[in-house]
């Protein structure tokens, strides 16, 4: 991939705040347990956060493969930060097609600027992957929405600004077909949130979000109504190569620890790395990340063109997080003893890449999701 002048100091700009602001205190991140906004909105004094978005939103007006290689990069550094732009690319995508100028023009340069975090709540008690088995009621109330129920599995559920949330304002037997999006902020009545004990991904949170008798205004409805679903998940190809781009970073941090480490260690009065039982997993490890990496690009060159990328950004998705784990994990294993220690950050890498297998979509409905588009609804089981 040849990049532009303009790429790359982007790039660079990205590189040199991931390893001097983000890679430093990784760790200490995850002990803290909270979001740092300080360093949230130095991401966006820095053009970070939505660069792909217009500039008169204060964004840079930059592509999808330029988005990618920021979120690369920050995740090389830690990769929990590195969610919030993926985040903020994706929502404020959904904002600006769906959502009122007025709410455009209020929410999206806060979120460039680092100011503000919405979630996307999707998720519900009774539906993980069934995602438009939706219960979350939303109520006409002449020019308001009445919204009941719970999300849960929300990432940022605790600290988020504000809501992108999906409910049911359709009969529960029509599917997709009865669910509307809605914009809600955090701080409207009736709204009540938790946080759960995680493995990984601890500063940016995952928990459920209550909303008991919740007036939204109508003009904060997204799309037309009962046509959210099939509206706004088409963003979602967006995210997903992004995502496979995040575990892409994470796991080249660790490959770049682990070489220089075989480089320096010795046994046998030699360096490691001269044993091809150390240096052929990590040789394996390099080449599975860029295929990986290649892949994402070209999904985000496809979508920068104008062309269908369902499928690819599919592929993204499940394949980088099972990548990036396995990675990790052999570059844990060629440290030895001292891999097995929270004094490295290659645990908390894999706990962290490792909640991407899960969340945003699990392998298998990835890889349901290329079969469609490969052979269409007869993928499906009736």
């Amino acid at each position: 991939m040849v990049l532009t002048d303009d790429q790359k100091a982007l790039q660079e700009t990205a590189r040199r705040f991931a390893r001097q602001r983000l890679l430093p205190d990784y760790q200490k991140r995850e002990k803290i347990g909270v979001l740092d906004r300080d360093l949230i909105a130095e991401m966006g004094r820095l053009g970070l956060l939505g660069a792909d978005l217009p500039e008169e939103l204060g964004g840079l007006g930059a592509d999808a493969v330029t988005t990618g290689l920021i979120a690369e990069e920050l995740a090389y550094g830690d990769f929990n930060v590195s969610a919030v732009p993926v985040g903020i690319s994706l929502n404020a995508a959904i904002l600006m097609r769906h959502a009122q100028p007025e709410l455009v023009q209020e929410w999206v340069p806060r979120m460039t600027r680092g100011e503000a975090v919405v979630a996307i709540c999707l998720t519900e008690p009774r539906g993980g992957s069934d995602a438009s088995n939706l219960q979350l009621k939303a109520r006409r109330d002449g020019d308001h929405y009445v919204l009941n129920g719970e999300k849960t599995s929300i990432t940022f559920a605790d600290c988020a600004d504000a809501y992108l949330i999906f409910a049911r304002t359709g009969r529960p037997e029509e599917g997709a077909k009865g669910v509307t999006a809605f914009f809600v902020p955090a701080s409207a009545k009736g709204i009540s949130r938790t946080r759960f004990d995680d493995v990984g991904s601890i500063i940016i949170g995952r928990g459920s979000v209550f909303f008991d008798d919740v007036r939204v205004p109508a003009s904060h409805m997204l799309g037309n109504e009962g046509k959210g679903f099939t509206q706004v998940m088409q963003g979602f190809d967006y995210s997903r190569a992004l995502i496979g781009l995040q575990c892409c970073g994470a796991a080249q941090a660790s490959l770049d620890e682990a070489w220089a480490y075989a480089k320096e260690r010795e046994a046998f009065g030699r360096p490691i790395g001269q044993f091809q039982g150390v240096s052929f997993p990590l040789a394996e490890g390099e080449s599975q990340i860029a295929a990986v990496r290649q892949l994402c690009y070209h999904a985000l060159a496809l979508r920068d063109a104008g062309q269908p990328h369902t499928s690819e950004a599919a592929m993204c998705k499940w394949m980088g997080p099972r990548n990036a784990f396995d990675v990790i994990h052999q570059c844990l294993l060629t440290f030895g003893h001292y891999g097995w220690s929270k004094d490295l950050p290659h645990q908390q890498r894999m706990r962290d890449v490792m909640g991407l297998e899960i969340g945003d979509g699990t392998a298998g409905i990835m890889k349901l999701i290329i079969a469609r588009e490969r052979i269409g609804r007869a993928a499906v089981q009736y």
